[in-house]
């Protein structure tokens, strides 16, 4: 008797691409358009690397603001750029305004920087040394703490740089009352809450806190800035980009 004809044997299924990782704002290509996006805001060019030397008192109350993402000699944070600084290079031009700084956290004041202390800051900041510390103090204060809360919460890219420009322009306490806020009116992903809702909550506590503060600020880093991205759907903030901040029209391409 003739054999069975054997069936034959089902081929293995074509490999398929695996599905690529959502980005976050810890991938170099990512973090540098955040840096852009804050430095539309804060200085008004993509090119916040041009901005080490900044500095001005921008009549906020805050004294003088500097450097890359607006470090203020009455909020603590330019102290800490400066302290750093010297950790790096001990013998160096701002260290003698340390005790003056000191003095004026809280303080729209210039008393103890006036008349040296921008001409000196413009010169220290063509030292590598400086732009390294505004670097790592930028990172360790507002974008590592900005990411790692927004990752715990369950937000892709665009949350992560909501809860970073939040950070840099509130502070924690501000950032801290500002989430809590959105909390109340929606869940973040983490807790089974639909991402867009969350953040729409977010943007909008973010902009009656700034009103609150002050009724006739100006808030198009929300209005025609993050929520444009929000709108679009653009939660993982892929490229190309286009926003306004203070009317003034900026593009990230592809």
């Amino acid at each position: 008797m003739p054999s069975a004809a054997q069936a034959p044997s089902t081929p293995p299924p074509s490999p398929t691409a695996s599905t690529p990782a959502r980005p976050d704002l810890t991938d170099p290509r990512w973090k540098e358009y955040a840096q852009e996006l804050v430095s539309s805001a804060e200085n008004s060019t993509l090119d916040w690397r041009s901005q080490y030397p900044y500095v001005e008192d921008i009549g906020d109350g805050n004294g003088y603001t500097a450097g890359i993402i607006g470090f203020c000699s009455g909020t603590g944070d330019l102290a800490d750029v400066i302290t750093r600084y010297t950790a790096l290079k001990p013998n160096n031009i701002l260290a003698k305004y340390l005790p003056a700084l000191a003095a004026l956290d809280g303080s729209a004041s210039h008393q103890g920087l006036d008349p040296t202390f921008v001409g000196d800051w413009r010169l220290a900041a063509q030292d590598p040394l400086l732009q390294q510390a505004q670097n790592e103090e930028r990172d360790r204060q507002y974008f590592t703490p900005a990411v790692q809360q927004a990752k715990t919460d369950g937000l892709h890219a665009l949350g992560q740089f909501a809860y970073y420009d939040a950070l840099i322009v509130h502070g924690p306490v501000g950032f801290a009352t500002i989430r809590t806020a959105a909390l109340g009116k929606a869940k973040t992903p983490a807790k089974g809450g639909d991402e867009t809702a969350f953040l729409n909550a977010f943007l909008d506590a973010r902009k009656a806190y700034m009103l609150a503060a002050d009724p006739n600020r100006n808030t198009s880093r929300i209005d025609t800035a993050q929520r444009v991205f929000l709108q679009a759907g653009n939660l993982d903030l892929r490229a190309p980009l286009n926003w306004k901040v203070y009317g003034d029209s900026y593009t990230i391409p592809a």
